[in-house]
């Protein structure tokens, strides 16, 4: 069957078509490598486009005492030393340059009254440093790279799902998918492999994330023998729009915070002055998420379970122009007009910590030639991350994985695909097809985003992880007898069906590493252990799929050079 397949070889293959795949092809593109990039969806439709905020960034154009050293300290401060601190580093060193060369490929900021790059406060940055265009920096970031990488002539595929990864002896060599339109299998044979899929949320019932974010790349990479790490630490935006149902978990941006917006219970009181008297709306995340699920858990919540996020206290002209998308958003699916009243907001899921362990100045995992980049990749946010942080870590490791992802494919011959591996990923693809009996994947798929939600949500317990991971096991059970009827020919019951393997394995990956950190920290709240345990502040929890079995072990995190610790002990 496989002498006839559809096969394309490519000295670099990026899975995924965000801003952190679409920045590593141009920079793999730079270095003289043939580049190709698949996307199961469509070119454009990233969930980057979701980031609405800004790009964090030590550029200094608002505030002249903003520095690297700076945004260094607030990202390992708000991931609660977790980080590798080494990524941290070249994350807050070469965001500013990133961000001009986004510039010069001509993305339109805003601007400050002298022409430099206006900037703007987010929740945990010490400075205003969050780069921006309205409320649609995600959008006008893949509009811009998009255009750079067309330009410069990558390949595209779109609508096409990879289910396998390909080795050969060990190394990475291609990757096995389908056309979602068609269902007919294609091969692509490459030196080197990028993984930037993007996250996880789909496996939450409440969640800001698309479709797409059913957590592929993590589950390719685990499956193909790489290692994952800090999966425990699931950030949950604190404002998701909470009604009406429909529309539940659409982000609201933290702009609104970052342009004076208020919160407020349903007694009308300020309740961040409870949590965090200094920073109050301009807390992380993690702190204002739960804070707000206390205020509902303890009676004090609005109607339909949230808070109030109010901006109507700033003239509407200014509203609509820094927040033109938030404006829309509640005037066309809420019928709220927020410039004369208040959103009601709610915790949603947000964003992945965790994923793919890598080297931190290369994005190179633990298989020779398969990189990583952006949420799909873990390191650089610790325990939480802060807004803005993610645009950036997409830029700056999108370039360095697509760097060495080049140098890689240049000292290495162009790899054999092997038929066994291709015919088992075949004969996995098309099994749903041939059960007379079985599972609806999506009575499956409700099944586990209720228990995520339910039992690893904002706080956990012993006793809720562990019924989870009962779950899970019954889930998988399922899983394994999944039924399908139609044909091959878009059929999103089968594309469920193979996204469903994905969205499992990282459940089980979040679950199993919030179990093992008995200790809240960051995002990660243990309501059986509420305060920090310096021991466990110094290790990882690493996941590898061993003898069948997902196996966790801890590594320890390395020293930090006693520059960098300098940094951190300034205005302690």
């Amino acid at each position: 069957m496989t002498a006839n397949l559809e096969t394309h070889d490519y000295d670099v293959l990026v899975i995924g078509a965000g801003g952190a795949g679409l920045r590593a092809a141009i920079e793999a593109l730079a270095q003289g490598a043939r580049v190709g990039v698949v996307c199961k969806s469509l070119l454009g439709k990233a969930h980057t486009v979701m980031a609405e905020g800004g790009l964090a960034a030590a550029m200094c154009n608002v505030d002249k005492a903003d520095s690297w050293r700076t945004h260094f300290r607030d990202t390992m401060r708000g991931g609660k030393f977790l980080n590798n601190w080494r990524m941290a580093q070249l994350h807050a060193q070469e965001a500013p340059d990133r961000v001009r060369e986004l510039e010069q490929w001509g993305a339109l900021f805003d601007r400050t009254s002298d022409g430099e790059i206006l900037q703007r406060a987010f929740g945990g940055h010490t400075f205003k440093r969050l780069c921006h265009v309205g409320d649609r920096t995600g959008l006008e970031m893949i509009r811009t790279l998009q255009d750079r990488g067309v330009q410069m002539g990558f390949d595209v595929f779109m609508e096409c799902t990879v289910t396998r990864l390909l080795t050969d002896g060990g190394k990475i060599a291609g990757a096995f998918g389908y056309w979602r339109e068609s269902g007919r299998f294609v091969t692509f044979r490459a030196k080197s492999v990028v993984i930037s899929t993007g996250g996880i949320g789909k496996s939450w019932k409440i969640t800001s994330n698309s479709w797409e974010c059913t957590g592929d790349g993590m589950a390719l990479a685990y499956e193909a023998g790489a290692q994952l790490q800090d999966m425990e630490f699931v950030q949950f935006h604190p404002t998701g729009m909470v009604w009406p149902p429909g529309v539940q978990g659409i982000l609201v941006t933290e702009a609104v915070r970052g342009e004076g917006g208020i919160l407020r219970n349903k007694n009308g009181e300020r309740f961040m002055e409870k949590y965090d008297p200094q920073r109050m709306e301009l807390s992380t995340r993690d702190v204002v998420a739960r804070s707000i699920y206390t205020e509902v858990r303890e009676g004090r919540g609005t109607e339909h379970g949230g808070a109030f996020l109010d901006i109507s206290h700033k003239p509407a002209e200014y509203v609509k122009k820094k927040l033109p998308s938030m404006y829309h958003q509640f005037k066309e699916l809420a019928d709220v007009d927020i410039t004369k009243g208040p959103m009601e907001v709610g915790p949603t899921c947000h964003y992945m910590m965790g994923g793919i362990r890598v080297e931190a100045d290369t994005g190179q995992s633990s298989i020779p030639g398969l990189f990583a980049a952006g949420e799909a990749a873990a390191g650089l946010h610790g325990a939480n991350r802060l807004g803005g942080n993610s645009l950036s870590d997409l830029l700056v490791f999108g370039r360095r994985a697509g760097l060495a992802a080049a140098e890689h494919a240049k000292k290495t011959p162009l790899p054999a695909l092997d038929s066994v591996q291709i015919d088992e990923a075949e004969q996995q693809v098309l099994a749903p097809f041939e059960r007379a009996t079985g599972e609806d994947p999506y009575a499956i798929q409700r099944d586990l985003q209720q228990t995520m939600q339910t039992l690893v949500g904002i706080f956990r317990t012993d006793e809720d992880l562990r019924r989870a991971l009962a779950e899970i096991e019954k889930l998988k059970a399922r899983a394994a007898n999944i039924r399908v009827e139609g044909s091959r020919l878009y059929n999103p019951g089968w594309h469920l069906s193979q996204e469903l393997g994905a969205m499992l394995i990282v459940s089980e990956a979040v679950t199993l590493s919030a179990l093992a950190r008995r200790e809240s920290r960051g995002a990660h709240s243990r309501i059986d252990f509420p305060k920090l345990d310096d021991s466990l502040g110094k290790k990882n929890n690493v996941l590898a799929k061993r003898a069948g079995a997902m196996t966790l072990f801890e590594i320890a995190i390395p020293e930090m050079p006693a520059d960098l610790k300098q940094i951190l002990a300034e205005e302690k």
